[in-house]
């Protein structure tokens, strides 16, 4: 019968869970970083979850694919801006191991999805 909404997609609540630590980890940046770091990792990460849901409603396989590549790039800019918050002295490695984890499993299981559409 196949999947009915996309909030049965485990890769759609992998990224909502992305989403909520972005925003338990950006809460202890700094105040000068509201509108700089802190919002740009927050929009990145909703940014995932978004386009999975928005590619799961298109009727065209074509289109699911294309929101399924951008939400992929949306996780990998997650990726990469925790990687500089951790160089620039805002957040300790251990913080940062579930994100990436996430991350890391939400690029998988979006090449797979793509892979079966």
């Amino acid at each position: 019968m196949g999947v009915q909404s996309y909030r049965e997609l485990r890769v759609w609540n992998t990224a909502v869970e992305l989403t909520l630590e972005v925003y338990r980890i950006t809460e202890s940046f700094p105040q000068s970083e509201r509108f700089g770091l802190t919002s740009q990792l927050r929009r990145a990460a909703v940014s995932v979850a978004s386009n999975i849901a928005e590619g799961h409603a298109r009727s065209a396989r074509g289109e699911y694919r294309n929101f399924l590549s951008i939400a992929r790039g949306s996780a990998i800019e997650v990726e990469v801006q925790l990687f500089l918050a951790k160089q620039i002295g805002y957040v300790q490695s251990p913080m940062l191991i579930k994100a990436r984890g996430y991350c890391d499993a939400i690029s998988r299981m979006i090449t797979n999805l793509k892979r079966a559409l």
